[in-house]
């Protein structure tokens, strides 16, 4: 059955005024769109390998044939990681976790903010395109970046938070300054969907 790009769950404009309607209509139905189809396009005539779901895709790359493995790793990854990302965000978001979360983000990282400054660090310091991640790895929190649209399951660590650092996630309102983009995201992080990874990342 072929992959489909998951509805945003919340209008083109909602995360307004600190990511535009414009960025995110070409980022969700353009760029999400193309790693869905590109996918799709890898997989034809694997009927094997198109009965998997993402994750299983993406946790054995090594049994996909290699002439589409690349393509399978760069679109299943960007579907993956973009699924989670609208999740990730909301209308009236930001603010600080509570609970369980909040509890290891301060016990791991000694406040919030300094949470907060490492994130943003590992966004900022990615060499050009990928993500920022606070993950659990080995049964604790961390923070690490991939490149591309490699996943959180190339780190073998289950996704708590994931910020896009690709230029197209920003560039039509923040153009080079990804620090600027990073600060603004924080008021629309949808902590509710952090803190679901969080707990079934731990079960």
């Amino acid at each position: 059955m072929a992959f489909t790009v998951p509805p945003l769950p919340y209008p083109f404009d909602a995360l307004e005024p600190h990511i535009d309607a414009k960025t995110m209509e070409i980022h969700h139905d353009k760029h999400h769109g193309a790693y869905v189809t590109n996918l799709n396009k890898a997989l034809e005539g694997q009927a094997e390998l198109q009965s998997k779901s993402l994750d299983d895709l993406l946790k054995n790359l090594d049994a996909i044939p290699e002439n589409i493995r690349q393509a399978v790793r760069n679109n299943a990854g960007g579907h993956w990681n973009h699924s989670l990302f609208w999740t990730q965000l909301k209308k009236g978001g930001g603010g600080e976790p509570k609970g369980d979360l909040a509890a290891a983000i301060k016990s791991t990282f000694g406040s919030f903010a300094d949470f907060q400054a490492k994130l943003a660090a590992a966004g900022v310091g990615r060499f050009g395109s990928g993500w920022a991640w606070l993950l659990v790895k080995d049964g604790k929190l961390a923070i690490d970046s991939t490149p591309n649209q490699d996943t959180p399951i190339s780190l073998k660590g289950k996704a708590v938070l994931g910020v896009d650092v690709w230029e197209h996630a920003y560039y039509l309102k923040y153009q080079n300054r990804r620090a600027d983009y990073i600060a603004a995201w924080w008021n629309v992080v949808n902590w509710d969907s952090a803190a679901e990874q969080y707990a079934a990342a731990r079960k």
